[in-house]
């Protein structure tokens, strides 16, 4: 089951915001023993929103969407998940009493009494809609809840609320699948060479060991460090060291210049 990154917004896409949801998401996912697999960012198109969780409701994926869950005319992820499974949205009686809840906190913290009945007051339900089947994420920051339905998971923009709520998502569904396979790694930086060179290497060693993958991280170089490339084997505990040896000397035959790096597991 691969795991992937919806983030909606124009605000990403124009540049007027800095997308800092990915690098977070990589790092909660990574301290649970678990990796991104892929990831999409979308503007405020209804229909591109819509077509593109179609497509990602189908794939079985577990999926995790920023962006877009409000009240206003740009938002519009929680219609576009329900047009995608061709259900209704509906106000869900949780969300509701907690928006009600909110509601009532600000206007105490003002000495007032709320007027849940009020225009604006109603307008606020709307947050709290949402395709019907669809369960709540609690919202530590402000109690205004994101959505789940079908492994997939919505929650707002703000990152203040956004990471906290991914976080309760990994940690109440998905404990399971935590360290469930530990990744192995071994590579080198290679020194001054084309990876045309070490091509055909990495595909040998890609045939001989199924359980690993192989990579090849060129860097061109700069005024304190010279060009080279990081060139390393990672997966299976078993399969990486005897693939990374068959590495060191299919460089070795290749009289490339080479230093170790740390190996790592994750």
């Amino acid at each position: 089951m691969a795991i992937g990154l919806i983030i909606v917004g124009d605000e990403i896409l124009s540049g007027k915001r800095e997308d800092k949801h990915m690098s977070k998401i990589i790092a909660l996912l990574k301290a649970r023993g678990m990796q991104l697999d892929w990831v999409e960012y979308i503007g405020d198109n209804r229909e591109r929103i819509t077509s593109t969780l179609m497509r990602s409701f189908a794939s079985g994926d577990i999926v995790f969407s920023t962006g877009g869950i409000g009240a206003t005319p740009d938002d519009h992820t929680r219609q576009c998940a329900a047009a995608a499974l061709d259900v209704p949205i509906v106000l869900h009686p949780e969300a509701k009493l907690l928006i009600q809840e909110r509601i009532m906190d600000i206007a105490k913290e003002k000495g007032e009494v709320a007027d849940l009945t009020t225009p604006d007051h109603q307008h606020r339900l709307k947050m709290g809609e949402f395709p019907l089947g669809a369960d709540i994420i609690p919202n530590p920051f402000n109690k205004i809840a994101g959505f789940s339905i079908r492994n997939h998971f919505f929650v707002p923009g703000f990152p203040v609320m956004a990471w906290p709520m991914l976080e309760w998502v990994l940690d109440t569904h998905f404990t399971h699948l935590f360290h469930q396979h530990a990744q192995f790694e071994q590579s080198v930086l290679v020194y001054e060479i084309a990876e045309s060179i070490v091509t055909p290497l990495m595909e040998q060693l890609e045939a001989d060991f199924p359980l690993i993958k192989v990579f090849s991280l060129p860097s061109v170089g700069s005024a304190t460090e010279r060009r080279h490339i990081e060139l390393g084997v990672k997966g299976d505990e078993q399969q990486v060291p005897v693939a990374y040896e068959k590495m060191l000397e299919g460089l070795q035959q290749l009289k490339a210049e080479y230093i170790p790096t740390p190996a790592k597991i994750s």
